[in-house]
């Protein structure tokens, strides 16, 4: 039954822009259409910047906004730069809300058809509010021009079977052709039972006969959908989806890209060879760094493997076996050359309610594999594919699901939990099958695993108060901060990541500041003021990808190989060759072609700082987003926490105490040397934090200073409204 329609005229990109947003209220029905000013493309951009300046002005401003308020907003949006084919990754969507497990934004970036196909049908965003009585479909349909929101009638419960049944649905013909033309965003069962839901993003894979999945992971925005009563949103693009989106000068643009393109090919086979195996390509070479998190981030490696065993369980070799798939190369969006999106086309179930069936599984990522496989101490791949394909169709971050189920297995190990407690089950490290189970409980909304899907946070103050656990040690162990789970990567020997993670805006998420690999592989960043540095550069450039709708992939993964002859360090004594100074220079050509903006590699930064930092002052308004939350940061991230970690890296941590702080750790008990390492490494993020506010312009509160909202020209009366008690 359709319960409101709006028809509307067809539009026109103009460098990148419909100049025209899409609102919808679940609450009253109310569709209407928004339009883009000038002020707001010149300071927000679009993508995330255009979903945080359309929430911060529909949530009202007198109450903080909880997640589960109606009020609450779910925005999508792209960019001026997304849906093209001829630069890679450019077909990326942002999605924010309030986030149910960190009660800030939360922002996620996921490729997918989506995105571009909205931007085809006509606009540049879309932002829902309000709550459905029953669940509902939301379908805007770029072909007639007309957005419903019609009721969702005997529609799957699985994600994997209500995509494929509302792809053919609203497919204008029963084809691959036009079955390609429609995106659906899903979520599943463990979203309306836990914090961790997430949201899948399709696209219709004519090879392959199926609508395969990207996802927006983070923070809970699956459960707000849920939450909200949408059932599905559904778009069917125009019949010539790739056609241009309206370039200003689309030749500088076009051939950037060309050559981005030519060089992709040429070099990924050699550096990473994500055009086989994805992100899988990763967890090897974390191993051999001692970065791949084990046992709840206790460990960086698999704690026997050498190469003269064997075969690594999660080599390269091993994914290119179960990732083979003769129909072909597959990106999330058309004409991505890097095409990491891959398929195992015929998983045979282990567990569950569809034991036995044969799937097609889109991925694994290497979060995927690294959170519920070494982190849980698996070492067996069809686990992780078993757990990558229910997390899809439940609907579940496999990043928080990873890294809060090693948390609950570390507690088992260590006599927090026992099988009373977990309703039989043995969760110590190792058992794939039993967390398994835990996964299939929190979609059922039953058992041991409504405990677990509360998140981290939740379960310390839930094992201190009615288990008996020690705060503090629960504290240290439990890897999430914000309250956001932390992602894959050891960070114990990086205090840059440490920073990336404790001083990002929505939680610690390696999209926001990805510095591990500069820092404990490439060494590009050896002293602490370089550090320092990195962490206010990186995160704006990151940003800059979700405000233009692209992968960051392209940009550091796949590296020009004369890359390596460029200084580290410019004049001013910056980082430079980890910023890949000649892909930042495509950057801004794309730029400059499409929005007929002259762009330089200077102005990407300087109009990405503008909405990092809007986003914190947004978090501050919401009640957050200052100096204890960037605190705290769990002490398993930053040093050994037991004697068996201390132990397990003697030398190292003995090595370090001689040499960073001149202490001879003869004669002194484990105990003692741990708390000497973990003063001083305590206050070195301390010190960190300290210096990072104030290369940001931020204050000690860790609040952006009236001079520096004046300086990014957002000096406007409502933020600061919002930033003057805290100045």
């Amino acid at each position: 039954m359709i319960l409101s329609e709006l028809k509307y005229e067809s539009g026109k990109l103009v460098g990148g822009y419909n100049n025209r947003t899409l609102y919808v209220n679940l609450t009253t029905n109310e569709i209407k259409l928004k339009p883009v000013t000038e002020g707001m493309k010149e300071k927000f951009i679009g993508g995330k910047g255009f979903d945080l300046w359309l929430m911060w002005n529909s949530l009202p401003k007198e109450k903080i906004v909880k997640w589960n308020d109606p009020e609450n907003e779910i925005c999508i949006a792209s960019g001026p730069l997304s849906g093209t084919n001829f630069i890679p990754g450019s077909g990326k969507s942002i999605v924010t809300t309030v986030s149910p497990l960190t009660g800030a934004i939360i922002d996620s970036n996921v490729g997918g058809y989506f995105g571009p196909f909205l931007k085809f049908s006509g606009f540049d965003a879309i932002e829902i509010q309000g709550k459905a009585e029953k669940e509902v479909i939301i379908s805007v349909d770029g072909e007639e021009n007309v957005i419903r929101i019609e009721t969702a009638e005997n529609v799957p419960e699985y994600a994997h079977e209500l995509t494929q049944l509302l792809t053919a649905k609203y497919a204008p013909e029963d084809t691959p052709a036009d079955k390609y033309r429609v995106s659906v965003v899903s979520s599943g069962l463990g979203a309306k039972h836990t914090n961790w839901g997430m949201l899948n993003f399709s696209w219709y894979l004519r090879p392959r006969e199926w609508a395969s999945y990207k996802q927006a992971g983070r923070g809970g925005i699956g459960t707000v959908f849920k939450d909200k009563n949408i059932a599905a949103l559904v778009c069917l693009s125009p019949k010539k989806p790739e056609r241009d989106v309206g370039s200003i000068n689309k030749d500088v643009a076009r051939d950037s890209g060309r050559e981005h393109n030519t060089e992709i090919i040429a070099n990924d086979d050699k550096q990473n060879q994500m055009r086989k195996i994805g992100t899988g390509h990763l967890p090897i070479i974390m191993n051999e760094y001692d970065l791949l998190p084990t046992e709840n981030y206790r460990y960086g490696a698999h704690p026997n493997w050498t190469e003269e065993q064997g075969e690594y369980p999660y080599s390269w070799d091993v994914w290119k076996k179960i990732m083979t798939d003769e129909r072909g190369l597959s990106g999330c969006w058309t004409g991505c050359t890097i095409a990491c999106s891959h398929f195992s086309p015929n998983h045979t179930l282990l567990t569950g309610p569809l034991k036995g069936q044969i799937v097609p599984i889109d991925g694994p990522e290497y979060e995927t594999i690294a959170g519920c496989g070494s982190n849980w101490g698996v070492w067996e791949p069809k686990w992780i594919l078993e757990v990558n394909f229910y997390c899809d169709t439940y609907g579940l971050d496999t990043i928080s699901v990873g890294t809060g189920i090693a948390f609950v297995m570390e507690c088992y190990e260590a006599g927090i939990l026992n099988k009373e407690i977990t309703g039989g089950l043995d969760l110590s490290f190792g058992q794939a099958e039993n967390a398994m189970e835990v996964v299939h409980q929190m979609a059922r909304g039953e058992g041991f695993g409504v405990i677990v899907g509360k998140g981290i946070k939740q379960m310390k103050k839930i094992f201190a108060e009615e288990h008996g656990g020690d705060p503090q040690f629960l504290q240290d162990i439990g890897m999430e901060h914000k309250g956001l789970e932390v992602s894959e990567y050891m960070t114990k020997e990086s205090i840059a990541q440490q920073g990336g993670y404790g001083f990002a805006l929505k939680g610690p998420q390696h999209d926001e500041a990805w510095l591990i690999f500069e820092d404990m592989v490439r060494k590009s960043i050896p002293t602490f003021e370089d550090k320092a540095n990195a962490l206010c550069w990186f995160p704006f450039f990151r940003t800059w990808f979700g405000l233009n709708g692209l992968c960051k992939l392209p940009w550091n993964d796949v590296q020009p190989p004369d890359n390596k002859d460029n200084p580290i360090k410019d004049e001013k004594g910056e980082l430079y060759r980890a910023r890949i100074p000649k892909h930042v220079q495509f950057y801004a050509n794309y730029a400059t072609g499409i929005t007929g903006i002259p762009t330089t590699p200077e102005d990407i930064v300087k109009r990405s700082e503008v909405v990092y930092n809007f986003q914190r002052i947004f978090n501050v308004r919401l009640g957050h987003g200052l100096r204890e939350d960037d605190s705290n940061f769990p002490y398993r991230g930053m040093g050994p926490v037991t004697k068996l970690e201390y132990e397990s890296r003697l030398e190292r941590y003995d090595g370090q105490l001689k040499e960073l702080l001149g202490v001879d750790p003869e004669g002194k008990t484990t105990e003692e040397k741990m708390k000497i390492l973990r003063d001083y490494r305590e206050s070195q993020y301390t010190k960190l934090q300290n210096i990072v506010y104030e290369k940001r312009g931020w204050n000690q509160k860790g609040c952006p200073t009236i001079e520096k909202v004046k300086a990014l020209g957002i000096d406007f009366e409502d933020i600061l409204k919002t930033i003057e008690p805290h100045q």
